[in-house]
């Protein structure tokens, strides 16, 4: 009878447990990201992108003093871009105005689709 009894219990216990387990990995994986918002792909990006490489590179030919500073800075150091950047855009705010506008689909861009 013991035997009937443990089998008995088994067959009862055995839908459960497996139902917790195939439950219990499920609950401990992380829901899936919410879908980007619309006009967020990577071809919305590269798009994006193109138009302002497109704007920098017009806005460079048609000042050719911008031009030739942004040159000048080939082979220096990082640090010594940025201040040398800095300093340009600090004596020339129209300059770093005009870049910033140029800039900003990239901007508007980032974030909206993070």
């Amino acid at each position: 009878m013991s035997t009937f009894l443990t089998r008995a219990a088994l067959a009862a216990i055995a839908p459960a447990a497996t139902m917790l387990a195939l439950a219990v990995p499920a609950a401990a994986q992380p829901a899936p990201p919410p879908p980007p918002p619309p006009n967020c792909t990577a071809a919305d990006l590269a798009g994006v992108m193109a138009g302002v490489t497109a704007s920098t590179s017009a806005y460079l030919f048609t000042h050719p003093d911008v031009n030739d500073f942004f040159t000048s800075l080939r082979g220096k150091p990082r640090d010594e871009m940025k201040t040398a950047v800095e300093d340009y855009i600090a004596a020339r705010p129209d300059v770093g105005d005009a870049l910033r506008a140029i800039r900003q689909p990239s901007v508007d861009f980032r974030n909206r689709c993070g």
